[in-house]
């Protein structure tokens, strides 16, 4: 515990540091820390490498793998998340609101650090870079957990940001990486109240559920990703299969991709086969109800010989799994409102979308789904802060409190109220 104690007590004492560095010096930093990204990849890749192969040893999943592997375009990816961060306005200082009372008190309400941040995550090294661009221009220091099968390279990232920071004249304890992959430490963080100010859980289900009922630390809870497109019975079908190809097949082991189909009844036979087509191209396991499957019932264009046998029968279960890897389970309905209800009932408030020709249908999606992003005719893959000029993301947060949706710079600050007055006293 005494380490721990350490780190937050040069966490605190950075936290106080960085909330007086001007956009200038904060953007200095991170330029020389992106670019030190870039110069240092063959040292990253080399500690990722190793990681890698204790997870194929370990017998990680393909999701799993793919969200621990980096490469060059990857760490270049971070590098230019860290110069867009750059690049944005620095929230710290705005302010949000002001007003005069009656007593001629001037009272203004301005955006300040939360202080220090701490982030405890699952395999994927590039939430070491992004959060610290995040945290860092947001004027926080931050303490990073990260999952013991990526720490060799998150240690490795850490130490170029560290080194780059120094160059830049700035602490290097804006960010610490907690290096223990002992779970007793990530327990001892969580009740770090002292020190830090705010918890921020990215992962699983899991990992969220656990920080989120242990700890004493306040929490922003970001949420899995049950991810839904659904299919109106007016949806152009073409469309439709790009857009579920995409958000299934893009990229696998990441929270916004589409895990769950629900299909209008009258859309069935247009959009079905040339879909599973299309996805056992793609290598993706098909879980569908009786409606959905060849057997079922009898659609048009299932008597494909290629079909026979090649689509599963979907659990109640299959409805509420974030599989994480190559498996979609299909959802047979038969209006807008069972659509809807169905989401409702087993979506995790991340990212939902239909698929629709019928302005009326979208507005009412829009109006009526229970989700921090919900998407017409597009796909659930854009639910990232890079993708929505965030720069990069802290997390998807799924809670209604302060930060909902992708969080960027201004869900990392929190404010105060200034007075100002010229000798009132109150009566």
């Amino acid at each position: 515990m005494t380490d721990l104690i350490q780190m937050g007590k040069q966490a605190k004492a950075a936290g106080y540091e960085l909330g007086s560095l001007g956009r200038r010096e904060k953007d200095r930093a991170l330029l020389f820390a992106a670019q030190a990204l870039k110069e240092s990849a063959d040292e990253i890749l080399a500690a990722n490498a190793l990681d890698l192969e204790e997870g194929r040893k370990s017998g990680m999943s393909p999701g799993l793998l793919d969200r621990l592997a980096l490469d060059e375009k990857r760490i270049f990816s971070m590098a230019e998340g860290l110069a867009e961060i750059a690049g944005l306005p620095d929230p710290v200082g705005e302010v949000m609101e002001s007003f005069v009372r009656p007593n001629g008190l001037q009272i203004s309400k301005r955006r300040v650090p939360l202080g220090v941040v701490g982030i405890i995550y699952e395999s994927r090294p590039n939430v070491t870079a992004d959060a610290f661009g995040l945290c860092f221009k947001a004027g926080n220091a931050v303490l990073l957990k990260g999952g013991s099968d990526a720490l060799r390279s998150n240690t490795a990232i850490e130490g170029v940001l560290r080194r780059a920071l120094t160059k830049a004249g700035v602490t290097p304890d804006a960010v610490q990486l907690v290096k223990s992959a002992d779970r007793s430490v990530t327990a001892q963080l969580m009740r770090l109240n002292e020190y830090v100010d705010v918890l921020i859980p990215r992962g699983g289900a899991g990992l969220i559920r656990a920080v989120v009922e242990n700890s004493t630390v306040p929490v922003i809870e970001t949420g899995s990703g049950n991810c839904h497109i659904y299919v109106d019975e007016s949806a152009d079908m073409d469309m439709a299969v790009k857009i579920i190809v995409n958000a299934k097949t893009q990229r696998l082991g990441v929270c916004n991709a589409c895990e769950s189909l629900v299909v209008h009844d009258k859309a069935r036979a247009k959009l079905l086969p040339r879909l599973y087509r299309a996805l056992l191209d793609k290598g993706v396991e098909i879980r569908a109800d009786r409606r959905a499957r060849p057997e079922g019932e009898s659609l048009s264009g299932f008597e494909d010989a290629a079909l026979s046998g090649k689509i599963g029968a979907a659990s109640e279960e299959d409805f509420g799994t974030e599989y994480l890897a190559a498996i979609l389970s299909v959802k047979t309905v038969d209006s807008l409102e069972e659509a809807i209800a169905h989401i409702n009932r087993y979506n995790t408030g991340h990212s939902e979308a239909i698929i629709t020709q019928n302005e009326e249908n979208a507005r009412r999606f829009l109006n009526r789904i229970d989700a921090a992003c919900v998407y017409v005719n597009a796909s659930t893959r854009f639910t990232d802060g890079f993708e929505f000029g965030f720069g990069a993301e802290i997390g998807i947060s799924t809670q209604k409190l302060h930060a909902r949706g992708p969080m960027g710079l201004r869900e990392l600050t929190s404010y105060k109220y200034e007075i100002c007055g010229d000798g009132q006293v109150r009566p």
